[in-house]
């Protein structure tokens, strides 16, 4: 369960290999669903690409939920990459892991805070470019001293709280389930009882993680909409 990260320095910054690699699978994987979605479109869909339509609906659904479509429809593909790029992430850990020297390559990525936190930067970081590109930065900054002016430091505190909250909650969930499915794993090498007592539990408890991991990427979706709903629109 303890394994090392394979950790690399180049011009002064360190690198995790594992990361990077496990973030180009994730990107490849939904890169390849999206080409196989769309290759040959059909007014009666099928397969793929009917699951691709359903993504589409359901991502436009949680749009409207938080704001009006014509603010939130230019952000309908953003909505949609990150649902299937947090989910195959979240899935990429669930079967197994490769270690190889004692360090652990195969992984979901979002079970690193680093990966997870990055992408909550980059969510509220844009919800802010989207502020000013749409209201104008003199606009956008006065929201920050609304309803009353010395609220200003919670609002700077709050955009801080939401980073981390928005980070942390997808790497909690997905990293103890890694875990928990580690131990059981362990279990199984206790001779037979070791695989009677474990082997039912480990397979509950992979069904159960896909369905955390489908929550999960539910909800960052959700309160990226949200967040970004918070910027943009006029009557928030």
């Amino acid at each position: 369960m303890h394994h090392k990260a394979p950790l690399v320095d180049f011009m002064g910054l360190t690198f995790n290999l594992s990361n990077i690699l496990m973030i180009t699978v994730a990107s490849a994987i939904v890169f390849i669903i999206a080409v196989l979605s769309t290759r040959t479109l059909a007014m009666k869909p099928t397969g793929l690409q009917n699951f691709f339509e359903w993504i589409m609906d359901f991502v436009k659904n949680i749009i409207n939920s938080t704001m009006d479509w014509k603010d939130g429809g230019r952000f309908h593909i953003l909505g949609i990459t990150l649902m299937m790029y947090i989910f195959v992430s979240n899935m990429l850990g669930l079967p197994f892991a490769v270690v190889y020297d004692d360090y652990l390559w195969w992984k979901s990525p979002t079970a690193d805070p680093v990966v997870t936190l990055t992408l909550a930067a980059m969510v509220v970081a844009l919800s802010h470019y989207y502020g000013v590109k749409l209201k104008g930065a003199k606009e956008y900054g006065r929201e920050f001293a609304r309803p009353m002016w010395f609220l200003f430091p919670l609002k700077i505190i709050e955009e801080f709280a939401n980073t981390l909250t928005l980070g942390l909650r997808l790497y909690g969930n997905i990293y103890a389930g890694e875990i928990l499915l580690t131990l059981l794993a362990g279990s199984l090498a206790v001779g037979i009882g070791g695989h009677l007592a474990a082997i039912i539990p480990m397979l509950a408890w992979q069904g159960f993680s896909i369905f955390i991991g489908a929550i999960q990427a539910f909800i960052f979706t959700m309160l990226t909409m949200v967040y970004l709903a918070h910027k943009v629109s006029h009557d928030h």
